[in-house]
């Protein structure tokens, strides 16, 4: 997407240029359906929107984040004018560069009962990412308290980008969330495939418990709990010396996952890897999986380094120029320069639609779609037009199902049929 996932932004005439040189592209036979945008709050705008969610409870409560630190509460009335502030940190100064800043956002599945969300955002001197605990006000449930702010762990971060960065809850109940890999170009401290390192990674805590002076707990079936990468076993199960592997690792080689989320029907977990120079690529994670960053960017190699175990192969991947498109078997899909992963859609509202995994590219605007059946790619392409004048800079899913683009024009987006 956006500054999580994005390298150095590009201008308006580069991406005019690139789309003048075949960013529309060929779509596979039989696509999914074509959509169309609906300004889903047409009286309200937003600096950098970067999260919506909806409240798990009763109270048909909406929120949206924005970059520099905010957090709102949006009207019930589509039509209104009213947003309420819930949270802020911008006077911490979260967004210092492009890609810095209030982050990622998740309610406590219990939130109708304990209060609770969670927040990644980032810090200065040092340069870190912080994931925190924070409440609701006891006197008033539509603001938080920030008085209650448990962190639960600071990431060293050695350049200002590639924060990574999606906050999610699986369907275990474990939080899941994205480290980039620390930024600069090419990963250059090599933390991808590193195990004691948390960056380039996605890792599963509990936070409903504490593991040893941990302010979280470790789940005890998280795939390196207690054995190195190469299945020994440690002599302690939480090691961290350089020869061991975090036990809060899920899956690593990631260089900057921007927005990842679960199937809500299949419990799949779903994540964009925002590529160095050449692929964009869709990643579906796994218990333990190295995804290969930086030994290759998407399908093909990059940098001569070790690696343990087998790669997982990317379900699909995208080219950020038209003469890179024959490397690869998905050589009619539109190119790109930084994804933004999105949802598969499971709502009522667009049954043509439902099964299509949504992502986007942030720099050019473009929306596409993928089927993914049986253990591949059955079907992709477009299904809006490139638009560089909205950077597409998240998605978003309310309780029932039914998509949202959140875009740097300031805007929020309803995912519709054409002609509805």
């Amino acid at each position: 997407m956006y500054s999580a996932k994005l390298k150095p932004w590009a201008c308006a005439a580069n991406v005019s240029l690139l789309l003048s040189l075949g960013a529309s592209g060929l779509t596979a036979a039989e696509g999914p359906p074509a959509i169309e945008l609906k300004d889903a709050y047409p009286l309200l705008t937003f600096e950098r929107p970067l999260w919506l969610e909806d409240a798990p409870d009763d109270s048909n409560r909406r929120i949206v984040i924005e970059q520099a630190g905010r957090i709102w509460l949006l009207p019930q009335d589509r039509n209104g004018v009213e947003r309420k502030l819930f949270l802020d940190i911008s006077h911490r100064r979260p967004f210092v560069q492009n890609e810095e800043g209030l982050l990622a956002f998740a309610f406590h599945p219990q939130f109708k009962t304990n209060g609770k969300f969670y927040l990644y955002y980032t810090q200065q001197s040092p340069k870190r990412n912080v994931l925190s605990e924070v409440r609701v006000s006891e006197s008033d449930p539509n603001r938080a308290d920030l008085t209650t702010e448990r962190v639960l762990m600071e990431i060293e971060q050695p350049y200002w980008n590639h924060d990574g960065s999606t906050v999610i809850f699986g369907p275990d109940g474990y939080l899941y969330f994205s480290t980039g890999d620390g930024g600069s170009g090419g990963d250059p401290h090599n933390v991808g495939q590193s195990g004691h390192h948390l960056l380039g990674k996605i890792l599963r805590i509990d936070v409903n418990s504490r593991t040893g002076r941990l302010a979280y707990g470790v789940p005890k079936d998280n795939p390196f709990v207690g054995r190195d990468r190469d299945g020994t076993l440690k002599e302690d199960p939480f090691d961290t010396r350089p020869e061991g592997v975090r036990p809060e690792i899920w899956a690593y080689g990631l260089r900057n996952v921007w927005r990842m989320s679960f199937d809500r029907e299949t419990g799949e977990l779903w994540a964009a890897d925002v590529g160095q120079d050449k692929w964009e690529e869709v990643n579906l994670i796994v218990k333990g999986g190295n995804y290969g960053w930086s030994a290759r960017e998407g399908f093909h190699p990059y940098k001569d380094q070790r690696v343990r175990g087998r790669l997982i192969d990317p379900i699909l991947e995208y080219p950020h120029k038209p003469e890179f498109a024959a490397e690869s078997k998905f050589a009619d899909h539109s190119v790109g320069l930084s994804i933004t992963g999105g949802y598969v859609y499971r709502g009522q509202k667009f049954p043509a639609l439902r099964g299509v995994y949504v992502y986007a590219d942030f720099q050019y605007g473009t929306i596409f779609g993928l089927r993914y059946e049986n253990g591949e790619v059955t079907t992709y392409g477009e299904l809006s037009k490139p638009n560089p004048t909205r950077l597409v800079a998240s998605f978003g899913e309310d309780r029932d199902g039914e998509l949202y683009m959140l875009a740097f024009d300031g805007k929020i987006y309803e995912i519709v049929a054409p002609g509805k």
